[in-house]
């Protein structure tokens, strides 16, 4: 049986390539083979994993968060009723209050007062997580720094209810310008915001520090007005503000001192002036 001439001549046109393009045009008469670099199944897009969104999107002014009456009851004799801002570049992710008062009695001795609030508020990220998980990070770094105050004494760490969805309380002694201070720390996360409140108080000229249990009785009321006031400002809405450092806006139980040390200052000198 003899081949027709057009085919027999695709047979040698085919034997005289490289082995490779064999495959490829050669292998079949029937036309439908597929271009070189085709793909057979277009490659599917990995999707990147969903991110719960941020419970609250904004801060409450601190220096409103906490109750007139409150701050009257803790801080007596206060400076500034409307309490003292910290400052923030970032007021929609981190916002800070603090109070201080003197209630000088003369020789029958003072005692001094000083309140602070922090808040830190954290979006929610893909590379970093939700915002809440943030806070969470954050909530345990606050807590671990509290109690590792340098100078602190009898500290004590236990875990708050009722205020927010996790809390601790962090109280010990401390020794400023020469008298004992009384502390309670009491940090709180509420969705992806934490709430660091610290409150402290001494007596000065002779009269008696206050006790351990009061002090973090107080603080933990302020603590609880702090808490309600994220959730009335935050309103549960969606955030979309740019990821958040997360540095913490609280100041630490040191930056109090220069502040004590000029009340008991004050406080010494009248009580000598009147004895």
């Amino acid at each position: 049986m003899h081949r027709s001439a057009p085919r027999l001549s695709r047979i040698l046109a085919c034997a005289a390539v490289p082995v490779m393009l064999v495959v490829a045009g050669c292998s079949s008469d029937s036309g439908d083979a597929k271009e070189p670099g085709s793909s057979a199944s277009p490659s599917a897009k990995k999707s990147e994993p969903a991110v719960e969104p941020a419970k609250f999107a904004t801060l409450p002014d601190a220096c409103t968060s906490i109750g007139k009456k409150t701050i009257e009851d803790l801080v007596p004799k206060t400076k500034n009723k409307g309490g003292v801002p910290s400052k923030s570049s970032n007021t929609a992710s981190r916002g800070g209050c603090s109070w201080n008062g003197l209630d000088d009695n003369g020789v029958k001795g003072s005692q001094y007062r000083w309140l602070d609030v922090g808040f830190t508020r954290f979006d929610s990220d893909r590379a970093l997580g939700s915002g809440a998980e943030r806070a969470t990070a954050e909530y345990t770094k606050q807590v671990s720094k509290a109690q590792a105050t340098e100078g602190a004494e009898k500290v004590s760490a236990k875990p708050a209810t009722g205020i927010g969805e996790q809390a601790t309380s962090v109280t010990y002694g401390l020794d400023k310008s020469s008298e004992d201070f009384e502390y309670a720390v009491v940090v709180a996360r509420t969705g992806n915001v934490v709430v660091s409140v610290t409150y402290n108080g001494a007596g000065f000229a002779g009269a008696k520090s206050p006790a351990a249990a009061d002090i973090l009785k107080d603080a933990q009321k302020a603590a609880k007005e702090a808490v309600a006031a994220v959730g009335a400002e935050g309103g549960g809405a969606k955030s979309s503000a740019p990821p958040s450092t997360g540095a913490s806006s609280s100041p630490s139980a040191e930056a109090s001192a220069k502040t004590a040390a000029e009340a008991s200052g004050k406080a010494s000198a009248k009580a000598t002036a009147k004895s």
